[in-house]
């Protein structure tokens, strides 16, 4: 904030709204062009209106010189007589005869003023005409403003001098245009209120959805991001309200995991402090023996802390913006290998039932890493021995796309049917015999990563009868069609085949 700004009080910034701000905007805009039309078109007017007079003196003048012309008086009053008589004025026109400086003839009958009325005017005119030039100006008046034309007169034989002028009232022929611009300035001040008006209630319509996200974000607290904006329209500001809305899901979102994981972090490590601590409040010093099983007791609860917190740290990169280092990879091979990695974990019989012969856009690291986690979580709480069976196949989907899918089947006690719908949710270990050692983050990680992939996870089991955990995976053949896939998130910060996308 500029120290100008920071000066203003604040009730003066706080009256300066958007909607203040864009209404006067509008109305400075529309008061400039109206005033320069206006008076553009009033200013063009009137100089055809003087033009206009000057060319109807003109004309007189040139018409009185001729009659004079036609006339041939021997004496000034019979040629000034003859003009005066054969020239009528029009509207707004007078004419007037001087003879020898005094105001000799008019004309009769009814016209808008007379000239002889008004003496300052005959002599100004005298004295104009004195060297007997033709002389045009304008005399302003208390009544009228006067726009003449005089013209001298001599007759051979009479030695006055006599004048012969004709004017026009500048007033009585601008007062129609002068009218009209009153009108229009009348008529523009009520279209400009009526612009406001009708401004202030649209930028208030418009803007409504802005002041509701303010309130909205003024309501909203790091407790409670529950509150949604109504979504009214399908303009810019529409838009802006759906987005926003988006944010606010996602961070309800990432707040409530957040809160979840707190709440079961809080809970898993408080069983192994709650563990170690009863063992050393009642381990007696003096016991070497309790002491060494305390101390065994500590280390292996805090290994399994160890593994917890690791779990967690994992499932957290998981979940923000997925780094996936695509490549093309035959899902073949890719079986097998997982297939001999996970033979490294238990004495089991490892079956290797169907590979499928296909090649696919996805991270090798990754799958591979769920795998293993669905082999592991085969060993922990599948059958102590026997026989546990991998593979991969291909398969379309009803909307057409290709998919392929890896599985693992274990011989174990199988899981219960409530307990398939939240076992890839955070810390859930299945029952039913399955066991509950482990942190419970395995098969959230599974999750994550097929879910990265654009894919899914499922499982399919019955007590006693084991559990099939199956990854589904789409199935791209290059880079584009990858970033094009809305579950990948498009996301920039993808690195793929050592660049980052």
């Amino acid at each position: 904030m500029t120290p100008a700004r920071a000066a203003l009080p604040l009730g003066a910034r706080a009256a300066l709204s958007v909607r203040v701000r864009i209404l006067a905007s509008i109305l400075l805009v529309t008061a400039a062009g109206m005033s320069v039309a206006g008076a553009t078109a009033f200013l063009v007017q009137r100089e055809r209106t003087l033009t206009a007079v000057d060319g109807s003196l003109s004309s007189a003048a040139a018409a009185a010189a001729f009659i004079a012309t036609d006339v041939g008086g021997q004496t000034l009053e019979d040629v000034l007589g003859a003009v005066i008589q054969r020239f009528r004025p029009a509207t707004n026109e007078s004419t007037l005869g001087i003879i020898a400086g005094t105001a000799a003839l008019a004309p009769g009958g009814e016209i808008s003023f007379r000239l002889e009325d008004d003496p300052a005017f005959v002599r100004r005119v005298v004295a104009e005409t004195s060297e007997g030039k033709v002389v045009r100006g304008t005399a302003a008046g208390s009544r009228q403003d006067l726009r003449y034309i005089a013209v001298p007169v001599n007759v051979a034989g009479d030695p006055r001098s006599g004048v012969f002028v004709t004017a026009v009232d500048l007033r009585a022929e601008l007062r129609p245009l002068n009218d009209a611009f009153r009108t229009f300035t009348v008529v523009a001040v009520a279209a400009l209120l009526a612009v406001g008006l009708v401004g202030w209630f649209v930028a208030g319509r418009l803007l409504a959805p802005i002041r509701a996200l303010r309130e909205a974000a003024a309501r909203i607290t790091a407790s409670d991001v529950s509150e949604r904006i109504p979504v009214v329209g399908h303009d810019d500001v529409s838009e802006l309200t759906t987005t926003v809305n988006g944010m606010l899901d996602r961070l309800d979102t990432a707040l409530t995991s957040q809160r979840q994981l707190l709440d079961d972090v809080g809970h898993e490590l408080k069983t192994p402090i709650t563990i170690v601590r009863g063992h050393l409040e009642v381990m007696d010093v003096r016991n070497v023996g309790e002491v060494v099983a305390a101390r065994d007791l500590a280390i292996d609860e805090l290994d399994r802390m160890s593994g917890l917190v690791r779990d967690i740290s994992t499932l957290a990169q998981l979940q923000r913006p997925m780094q996936l280092r695509l490549e093309q990879v035959d899902v073949a091979t890719l079986t097998e290998r997982v297939a001999l990695k996970a033979a490294a974990l238990s004495p089991h019989q490892w079956v290797v039932e169907e590979v499928a012969h296909t090649a696919a856009m996805l991270d090798p690291e990754r799958v591979t890493q769920a795998l293993l986690q669905l082999a592991s979580n085969a060993v922990t709480h599948g059958a102590p021995e026997g026989t546990i069976a991998l593979g991969s196949a291909s398969s379309r989907a009803a909307d057409g796309t290709s998919r392929v899918s890896f599985w693992i089947r274990d011989e174990g006690p199988g899981i219960p049917e409530t307990a398939q719908e939240h076992i890839f949710e955070r810390f859930r270990r299945g029952g039913g015999g399955r066991g509950t050692s482990g942190s419970g983050l395995g098969l959230a990680i599974v999750s994550a990563i097929a879910t990265a992939h654009g894919g899914t996870v499922s499982v399919t089991s019955s007590p006693g009868r084991g559990a099939i955990f199956t990854i589904e995976l789409p199935v791209y053949t290059d880079l584009a069609a990858v970033f094009d896939v809305p579950a990948l998130g498009n996301r920039p910060d993808a690195p793929v085949e050592g660049r980052t996308s």
